[in-house]
């Protein structure tokens, strides 16, 4: 076992799914620098690579799907630099390591002493190359879509948060602040799902009136859709 190196139950545990084919999770764990290594004919198909190539159409078409279907006010334009700010390298990187996965990695000696364990092109790659890992060994997308999800949905949360996201709730806010005593307030008008996959709806109003609704998988998702909604009912791109 390399120094490191964590039981692949461990992981298992932490991302919620038991392989029926190990074989398929060691390969998503196995660095190429690893394989090299090893000096057998045909070692690159032994590393991840392969996976990583499948698991990123994978991660392509189920983001997608949720932000298409979720913000189906937004345009193309917008829904493509949504979709390169969750799949990014940084996000990736950052999805792997609430899970720990470079505890798990199969390393060579050299990638090992420059923390590769550490680095956010490889922890990417290794999400991705997990995330078909899993699309095989279950052969459904649903199961992988049950375990991507939530991470997708805290990165949209925190994208909206930032000071660089399009923040809808503070331009829609802004916007009524202009017109002086009206009230802008959101409330939950409904709820859906199960507990790990809750689907919130929101209203959007100003004073008594209705001017936005929107859903989400959190509240602030479901309250930035309604602001995005008032918006463009105002008038305002």
């Amino acid at each position: 076992m390399q120094e490191n190196e964590r039981p692949r139950e461990e992981l298992e545990n932490r991302i919620g799914y038991r392989f029926a084919d190990p074989a398929l999770l060691e390969r998503a764990l196995t660095h190429s620098s690893f394989s090299n290594e090893t000096g057998v004919k045909n070692h690159h198909l032994l590393c991840n690579e392969r996976l990583e190539f499948l698991g990123d159409s994978v991660l392509s078409l189920i983001t997608s799907e949720y932000i298409f279907a979720t913000y189906d006010s937004i345009p193309e334009g917008d829904l493509t630099r949504m979709r390169s700010e969750l799949v990014c390298e940084k996000a990736l990187s950052g999805y792997a390591e609430t899970i720990r996965l470079g505890q798990y990695l199969l390393l060579g000696k050299g990638e090992e002493k420059n923390h590769g364990r550490e680095r956010k092109s490889i922890l990417a790659d290794a999400f991705e190359a997990l995330l078909a890992a899993i699309y095989l060994d279950s052969g459904s997308k649903e199961t992988v879509r049950t375990f991507l999800l939530p991470f997708i949905a805290g990165e949209i949360e925190k994208l909206q948060g930032s000071a660089t996201a399009l923040d809808y709730k503070t331009k829609l806010q802004e916007l009524v602040q202009q017109a002086g005593e009206d009230q802008l307030t959101y409330g939950i008008v409904g709820e859906s799902g199960p507990d790990h996959q809750k689907v919130f709806e929101v209203e959007a109003r100003v004073n008594s009136n209705i001017v936005g609704h929107g859903r989400g998988h959190s509240k602030r998702e479901a309250e930035q859709n309604a602001a995005k909604e008032a918006l463009k009912l105002f008038g305002v791109q």
